[in-house]
């Protein structure tokens, strides 16, 4: 695992200063204490960081649960009746995972993950714009289309020029600049660039120039628009920010309702995470998906007992430690140990960061993520491609991840079938002889239901006076549904001066109502023609 430190550090660096604003955004977005997001990013650094099989994920508070979050606090009475739920969501995961339902990862269409990389992309984009030019009246790590503070994505953009911050533009657009000068020019040019990245040296720049500048003139930058990660005063004020849970709640159905809520949720969200986070890894490994919901539910124990918000493996993070060139969990672990040192022995120089520095650095995640080519690629792959991708890219930026990926993935499950109509089988008409048409019908390897309305419209279509040459040979199941059309068919066939040989594995039949019937008399929903 040390054999790649030297890439696994500096990656850590950079997703440890993208973590700290979203775990202590995402806490305020989902209302409770702002530690607890703190929490909630240790745990899943260090703890499913070390158990996950993931080498590149990178585990934290996710903004896809803020609400769901936000809405459980009050339904259930209190934080510590929350985190009930959230250690009962846990013990669910790791259900899950002995279940093995972490198979499900595999069937998300490649056309939806490319789409919700790209819809992260871009919805990184936008929600940071405010924070760059120094308005930041919605939290960081928000993803929904509709904010919190009354706003959307765009009216917060459209709002920006009349609560500008001369000081944080200036110090972000310094640190924008010094991150692409780095990674363009710099790193190129000798190995020292690469270990020390781009991305601290702006967050440096931007601690000196609120030192200098920030606290009075034209160039001053309010505590409202810097880090805010709370300080404790001695050491019984910093265990004081740890909260537990009352386990007295557990009888409640409330509190199991949100558990599963949180479970399933979380669950998807991170197995999302996972295959889209091997489709970015250069080295192309390929997480164990029930091992990730083990170590997701370990997380969620942990987090939950000690007062920190739900946990899942998300993207964001995940892109910027593959950016930053790591290349085993060590780097998502040693973030971890960031944070908790940081937030320890640190959190003043923490709150001197302006978040438009953070900004620039997202900026450049983000645009990664979103890459204009990407979506030349997408189409020139084909409508059945390009429009599950473009479709769950517009359903993230006016929706939010889950609502976006959901419709996705309905459009994708549309096209599936499409696909599985047109492909069901294959005609080819031949030449007049003896006053008859010569029709071959070569049905697919596997026909079901889905393909019954072509079928039926096919042999509906063909004319009097027609033969029919049936070809099951690469036919292995003929679904029911598909037995009962062949019959019926067999039978108006003869009113029609329609004859049908059937040419299958079992060798060929002139008279195939005998056939099917002999198929329809099995008790099996599908035939076997092998």
């Amino acid at each position: 695992m040390f054999k790649y430190l030297k890439n696994d550090l500096p990656s850590s660096v950079v997703v440890f200063f993208v973590a700290l604003p979203l775990c202590l955004g995402i806490a305020l977005a989902s209302g409770a204490p702002l530690f607890s997001g703190v929490i909630a990013g240790i745990i899943g650094g260090v703890v499913v960081g070390a158990l996950s099989g993931s080498k590149l994920g990178v585990s934290g508070p996710a903004a896809g649960l803020a609400a769901i979050v936000l809405t459980a606090i009050g339904t259930l009475g209190g934080y510590e009746n929350f985190l009930v739920a959230v250690v009962l969501a846990g013990i669910i995961q790791i259900i899950f995972g002995v279940l093995k339902a972490g198979v499900i990862g595999y069937y998300f269409p490649s056309s939806v993950i490319k789409g919700m990389l790209t819809g992260i992309g871009i919805i990184i984009i936008l929600k940071q714009i405010p924070h760059f030019f120094g308005y930041d009246a919605e939290p960081e790590g928000a993803d929904s289309f509709l904010e919190a503070s009354g706003e959307n994505t765009f009216s917060a953009i459209f709002n920006i020029f009349d609560n500008l911050i001369i000081g944080s533009l200036v110090i972000g657009v310094i640190g924008l600049a010094v991150i692409l000068f780095w990674d363009n020019i710099l790193a190129k040019k000798a190995k020292f660039f690469t270990v020390i990245q781009g991305p601290l040296i702006a967050v440096v720049l931007g601690i000196v120039f609120y030192s200098i500048f920030g606290t009075s003139g034209s160039l001053a930058i309010e505590s409202t628009h810097l880090v805010s990660v709370p300080i404790p005063e001695d050491l019984d004020s910093f265990i004081g920010q740890f909260s537990f849970p009352n386990f007295g709640a557990i009888t409640s159905v409330d509190v199991w309702v949100v558990a599963f809520t949180i479970a399933l949720v979380a669950s998807l969200e991170t197995l999302l995470s996972v295959e889209a986070t091997d489709k970015l890894d250069p080295d192309k490994n390929v997480t164990p998906t029930n091992r990730e919901l083990l170590a997701q539910g370990a997380g969620n124990i942990v987090s939950g007992l000690v007062g920190g918000l739900p946990i899942t493996q998300v993207i964001v993070r995940s892109s910027a430690n593959i950016q930053s060139g790591g290349k085993t969990k060590l780097s998502t672990i040693i973030h971890g140990f960031l944070l908790l040192i940081s937030v320890v022995l640190i959190p003043t120089l923490l709150n001197k960061i302006p978040l438009s520095v953070l900004a620039a650095i997202l900026f450049v995640v983000g645009y990664k993520l979103a890459k204009p080519a990407l979506f030349f690629k997408m189409y020139k792959l084909g409508w059945k491609q390009f429009v599950p991708f473009i479709v769950t890219v517009v359903g993230i930026v006016f929706t939010d991840l889950l609502v976006g990926i959901s419709l996705g993935l309905l459009v994708g499950v549309v096209v599936i079938l499409l696909k599985s109509y047109q492909n069901s089988h294959f005609l080819h008409i031949e030449d007049k002889s003896n006053g008859k048409h010569i029709i071959s019908m070569t049905l697919a390897e596997e026909v079901t239901f889905f393909n019954k309305g072509a079928i039926l419209k096919e042999l509906d279509s063909l004319p009097n006076e027609t033969y029919l040459e049936l070809n099951l040979m690469k036919t292995r199941y003929l679904d029911n549904d598909i037995i009962e059309i062949l019959d019926d068919f067999s039978t108006k066939a003869k009113e029609r001066n329609i004859d049908i040989k059937l040419v299958s594995k079992r060798g060929v039949v002139e008279n195939p109502e005998s056939y099917f019937e002999f198929f329809r008399s099995k008790p099996k929903s599908k035939i076997s023609l092998s």
